[in-house]
């Protein structure tokens, strides 16, 4: 596999794996139609892509982890799928507030 590309997997969905070069911004190449994550703003201020990550990635930068303090508080693989620096392999699933 290419080094300079990263596998995005979706478990237990029918989605199908993406191959994406590293530091590509997800909201720009997951739709509807190849992924399971919703988008709203793009931004990440609405917490509609949040996610549950498997994989190493960065930690979330300042305005990203208020946002989650909010939405997630105390979990540390919940995302915002929008604002993911993609370095290495990961899973994502869907947030499920109830777990």
């Amino acid at each position: 596999m290419n080094e300079q590309c990263c596998i995005i997997r979706f478990p237990e969905t029918d989605y199908s794996p993406l191959t994406l070069e590293k530091h590509s911004n997800l909201s720009e190449h997951l739709t509807v139609q190849n992924s399971p994550v919703l988008f709203g703003c793009r931004t990440g201020i609405c917490g509609t892509c949040l996610v549950v990550v498997k994989g190493n990635i960065p930690p979330p930068s300042k305005d990203e982890k208020e946002v989650l303090e909010t939405l997630a508080p105390g979990n540390s693989q919940v995302r915002l799928a929008c604002q993911l620096a993609l370095s290495s392999d990961i899973e994502i699933a869907a947030f499920d507030d109830e777990e």
